[in-house]
C-alpha cells in the first residue's frame, strides 16, 4: 500500500498552483450570476437553476445571496465575502456562518464580465457562472479548454440549468 502512495505522489506534485485573473473590478462583478455548471458538492445537493447575487457593501465587503430550486421549493443561503488579495481583487473568502470560511478565487472572467469561473486552490470546488441563464456553446467550450490547461478535470462538471 505504501509503495502505491510513493508511486502516485509525483502525480499530486505535478499539479501547478491555481492562478486567478489579473484584476477584478468589483463594481462590475457584483450583480446576478446564473450557475451554468459546477463540481458536485454537498452544500448544493439536489439544487438546480442556482443563482448567485452579489452586493457591494459600503465597507468593501460583499453580501452574497445564493438561491436554487429543489424538489421542496426554493432554497436560499446568505453569506459575507471579503477580498484577501487587494492587488487583484480575485481572491476572496466567503463565510455562510461563523467560524467557517472558504476560498472564492476568480479564475477566468469574460472581457465584459459576461461569464466567470470560480474555484479554489485545491481544485476541489469549481463553478462556471454567466450573466444569462444560458452560455453559448463556443464560449463554454473555450472555458473548458482553459480549465483543462489549468489542470481541472472538466469531466466532473455537472450542468446546473434545468429550465
Amino acid at each position: 500500500m505504501r509503495g502505491w502512495f510513493l508511486l502516485l505522489l509525483p502525480l499530486f506534485l505535478l499539479a501547478g498552483e491555481v492562478e486567478t485573473v489579473d484584476y477584478v473590478d468589483l463594481t462590475r462583478y457584483v450583480g446576478k450570476w446564473y450557475e451554468i455548471s459546477k463540481y458536485p458538492n454537498r452544500f448544493q445537493k439536489n439544487c438546480s437553476n442556482s443563482i448567485a447575487e452579489y452586493f457591494l457593501n459600503d465597507n468593501g465587503t460583499i453580501r452574497v445571496v445564493n438561491s436554487c430550486e429543489t424538489s421542496s421549493g426554493m432554497k436560499t443561503a446568505k453569506a459575507k465575502a471579503w477580498v484577501v488579495d487587494k492587488i487583484t481583487n480575485a481572491k476572496l473568502k466567503v463565510s455562510f456562518f461563523w467560524p467557517f470560511r472558504g476560498n472564492y478565487w476568480i479564475l477566468d472572467l469574460g472581457e465584459n464580465y459576461e461569464y466567470a469561473v470560480v474555484g479554489e486552490p485545491k481544485r476541489k470546488y469549481l463553478w462556471i457562472l454567466s450573466r444569462t441563464p444560458q452560455l453559448n456553446d463556443l464560449t463554454y467550450q473555450k472555458i473548458l479548454t482553459k480549465l483543462e490547461l489549468m489542470e481541472y478535470d472538466t469531466s466532473l462538471l455537472q450542468l446546473s440549468r434545468k429550465e
